[in-house]
């Protein structure tokens, strides 16, 4: 069960970044998914945020946020294209009758996806300096564009992570074959068998195995922990392909293609109002950053400096199947970061994944703080394991499941809160500039 909160990729956050399309009916976009580390304890220090965006900028006025975004608007378009000549599906994945995409395609949904939460954050950042029917017009739509294009990706990504804390939940026994069968595959294609008398042995690149190995990997798991995984497989694949759909009917809809031609206008004719002309825009970068460091000031950054203090697993057996209240402001400071690193780009004038290697997520590091990237990714690791323990309450709620499975679920949600407290932990020393010592 998806987290209902202010996320960047959600159809109902009206005041987040979304993202939009192109020209023509497109496909594709990918979500953010990082790899959770856990972390051990490490020295306090004093609280200090990073630097308001106070760089030395050759030029901060309206026609420095016009070239960002028609910058970024032709980039989301080439995206777009390239990804639609793939002819794979909203994610990523070979359509009907179509055979794999080239390399590069996957690079292609990502900076599909980059592209457009720039659009659409920027949009909110300054949009005081651009018309204000368009942009008001343009936010809810582009909201609504990126959560329904999101979703399929968050599904399958969801599935993969809690299927992997389950076999490192279930011990070497069950992790080991996972590892031994991940690393023949990476390597079958440049292996050469040696010569052997006996029948040939099935190749280990090939789509047939797949099952064999999730098969192997189940027999491996105790019998709760397996019909656990199963029962998350069966709703998280329903959950997924119903996300496809509603994909698929967004990209072929009348709405799609309003959004598109706007923002097809917009990589030619930026709408800025006609005062905005001599405007700074250092002011709005640093209200934008004011507004998250107010955030941040209201977050428990106190107790979640303590390692193990069991805060995530409060309210952890509330029947209510609402998402965690205490979520709520971390994903909004995770909204206010990205907003934040935003801005900071458009006033570095440099366009994002020309400069800096990618972060975990994806994200270019650009003229951003390298502070704010791992901020960044610790609270997209929060986001993701609270999701991921959302859904496993939800999977143990299923009635007449056996007393193992249910067990095995409530196992793998501690396990996951457990993991959203290790990000908590993570974004506070990365905020308070304190190294992470790992365990």
């Amino acid at each position: 069960m998806a987290q209902q909160h202010l996320e960047p990729t959600d159809p109902s956050a009206g005041s987040g970044p979304p993202a939009p399309p192109g020209t023509v009916p497109g496909r594709g976009t990918t979500t953010d998914v990082a790899v959770h580390t856990r972390a051990a304890p490490a020295p306090a220090a004093p609280a200090t945020a990073p630097a308001a965006p106070a760089t030395a900028v050759a030029a901060c006025d309206a026609e420095a946020l016009a070239r960002y975004l028609r910058a970024q608007a032709t980039e989301f378009l080439r995206a777009l294209r390239q990804h639609r000549e793939s002819g794979t599906g909203p994610n990523g994945t070979p359509g009907p009758h179509r055979a794999a995409p080239p390399p590069g395609h996957g690079d292609a949904a990502l900076a599909l996806r980059r592209a457009a939460r720039r659009i659409s954050g920027t949009l909110h950042t300054f949009q005081s300096l651009l018309d204000t029917d368009w942009a008001e017009g343009m936010r809810p739509e582009l909201a609504w564009l990126s959560g329904t294009l999101a979703m399929e990706h968050a599904y399958a990504s969801r599935l993969e992570r809690l299927l992997d804390a389950l076999h490192r939940l279930s011990g070497p026994a069950a992790a080991a074959p996972r590892a031994v069968a991940d690393r023949a595959t990476a390597t079958a294609p440049t292996t050469v068998p040696p010569p052997a008398p006996a029948a040939p042995a099935a190749p280990a690149a090939s789509p047939a195995p797949a099952p064999r190995v999730a098969a192997q990997d189940r027999g491996n798991l105790t019998v709760g922990a397996a019909k656990a995984g199963a029962l998350l497989d069966r709703q998280l694949t329903l959950a997924r392909t119903r996300a496809h759909s509603s994909a698929l009917q967004a990209l072929g809809s009348s709405r799609f293609h309003a959004v598109a031609d706007k923002v097809a206008l917009l990589a030619s004719e930026v709408p800025l109002r006609p005062a905005a002309a001599p405007a700074d825009l250092r002011p709005l970068a640093a209200a934008a950053h004011d507004r998250l460091t107010d955030a941040v000031a209201a977050l428990p950054l106190v107790a979640a400096g303590s390692p193990y203090n069991a805060q995530a697993l409060v309210h952890g057996l509330s029947p209510d199947p609402a998402p965690h209240p205490q979520d709520a402001p971390w994903h909004q400071v995770r909204l206010l970061l990205r907003l934040h690193r935003y801005a900071v780009e458009v006033l570095a004038a440099t366009p994002p994944g020309n400069t800096g290697e990618a972060a975990s997520n994806g994200e270019p590091a650009g003229p951003a703080d390298v502070r704010l990237l791992t901020a960044g990714d610790a609270l997209n690791r929060h986001r993701d394991a609270s999701e991921a323990a959302a859904a496993a309450a939800q999977a143990a709620r299923t009635p007449r499941i056996a007393p193992a499975t249910a067990y095995a679920l409530g196992v793998l949600h501690a396990d996951q809160r457990h993991e959203v407290e290790a990000a908590r932990y993570a974004f506070q020393h990365c905020w308070r500039g304190t190294p992470v010592r790992p365990a």
